[in-house]
């Protein structure tokens, strides 16, 4: 099947099965991602140490703001596509393609150079202590020099799914997958490279995949794929890419936000080890939803697709299934948090004490993960039609409107406790915020839809 026919389909196959065809493969590498990050976790826990993990947390302000970045111009780029080849507009969708990839390989070496050189400052005001800070600069020092390739890798995964190629974006991260977790125990054991050695086994992972995205983007049959004429920047492409990326951006950077502050009230209401164990509960609870992610990366090209083609009962269709099963991912991860907290933290680490908080952390941070799902689906939904307001709102309210004050506040009257239940209390509101607008929305889609056919 040719790519245009594939892209067509979008609009006439049955939900479902769409949603089945595209989500599968997202959640597959959306999850075997989320199991890339815990590779490096166990390996580092288990090979280097307990304060190894506590610095590999402290680089999570920097994952975020760097993936902030990539997720601005990937999933702007990859919705827009979306919604151009809904329009048939082919000639857009190309140019769009080739400005994705410029501005990556702009935003990748810019946020390298700056945060190579302003380093330890950034580590040490994103909570990184005299023990953390080394583990934490080895580990980010290589990181941040293969920057650029990993922003190229994420932008092009995002494409193909934009493109009607859920499969090979499913393989590209699953081979990364695979060989990072065949190169870790190489790098660090082998070679007694330590926590460097994870990060030169992640860059290196991501580079190899690159290589196959840019093979697969070299066939001239395909609608997305190299050509000249295309990588010129555009102002009209770049507006409506930063536009529709905004939502990302900003989910990332208050996430960035949300984690430094995180990070030092941990360190000051229960020590170092206090942060190593909510990177142990960040893995955990991100398992689950990464799956929800790939429901939602495969839901995106179906939304856009059919809003650009105004096919509101088909819009309606995607996202109930979307809600209906990310709602029993959630869930799953609650049973699994409340039930296995143990032996999710033994996975890890052998150190008693981080595993005994990261047990505490596990029961009270995810006792509300079965709403979650909700949350997210319907932020991304409108993300995915191009509401890129309501979208960013939404983001925000969670993290910034309802987290940050709760994290501000819950701690001073019952300590690290209070640090661990913001979450589930901002969670709570959110999904309350997110059902209220969604529901304004779902009777305008109605109403459309019964304009269209009455008219």
């Amino acid at each position: 099947m040719d790519n245009k026919k594939a892209t067509l389909e979008l609009g006439t196959k049955p939900v479902g099965r769409l949603l089945l065809q595209y989500a599968l493969p997202a959640i597959v590498a959306m999850t075997a991602s989320s199991l890339y990050n815990m590779v490096d976790s166990i390996f580092i826990g288990q090979g280097v140490g307990a304060m190894a993990i506590s610095g590999l947390a402290i680089t999570f302000p920097f994952m975020n703001l760097s993936a902030a970045f990539g997720a601005c111009i990937g999933i702007g780029s990859a919705t827009s596509i979306s919604v151009r080849l809904g329009q048939k507009d082919y000639t857009s969708a190309k140019e769009i393609f080739g400005n994705n990839i410029c501005l990556n390989i702009i935003v990748g070496i810019l946020f390298a150079t700056v945060a190579l050189i302003f380093l330890d400052p950034i580590l040490i005001f994103f909570g990184a202590s005299e023990q953390t800070l080394p583990y934490a600069r080895e580990y980010m020092q290589v990181i941040l020099v293969g920057n650029m390739f990993t922003h190229l890798y994420f932008g092009l995964n995002a494409i193909l799914r934009s493109a009607s190629k859920p499969r090979q974006a499913m393989y590209a991260t699953i081979f990364t997958v695979v060989l990072n977790t065949i190169l870790d125990p190489i790098f660090i054991y082998g070679l007694h490279l330590g926590i460097r050695g994870a990060a030169i086994a992640t860059i290196l992972s991501q580079i190899t995949a690159l290589c196959w995205q840019c093979r697969l983007f070299s066939n001239p049959n395909d609608i997305l794929h190299f050509e000249r004429g295309i990588y010129r920047l555009k102002a009209v492409h770049v507006k409506n890419i930063l536009g529709i990326g905004m939502s990302p951006f900003m989910m990332q950077t208050a996430s960035c936000l949300i984690v430094i502050f995180f990070n030092k009230s941990l360190v000051h209401y229960g020590g170092d080890l206090s942060v190593g164990a909510y990177g142990i509960v960040h893995r955990i609870s991100f398992l689950f939803l990464m799956v929800i992610f790939g429901l939602n990366q495969g839901m995106q090209p179906i939304a856009g697709y059919n809003y650009g083609a105004m096919h509101f009962d088909r819009l309606m269709q995607v996202l109930k299934y979307a809600i209906i099963a990310a709602t029993v991912v959630s869930t799953l991860g609650f049973v699994v948090s409340e039930a296995l907290p143990y032996y999710c933290a033994r996975v890890f680490t052998t150190d008693q004490q981080l595993i005994s908080i990261a047990e505490r952390g596990l029961r009270v941070a995810n006792i509300t993960l079965p709403i979650v799902g909700y949350q997210i689906v319907v932020t991304n939904f409108f993300q995915s039609i191009g509401k890129a307001k309501v979208s960013i709102f939404l983001s925000l309210s969670r993290q910034l409107i309802f987290l940050l004050p709760l994290l501000l506040i819950l701690p001073s009257f019952f300590g690290i406790d209070g640090v661990w239940a913001s979450l589930p209390a901002s969670d709570l509101l959110a999904a309350v915020v997110a059902f209220l607008i969604m529901r304004k929305y779902m009777k305008e889609f109605n109403m459309l839809h019964q304009q269209q056919q009455n008219g």
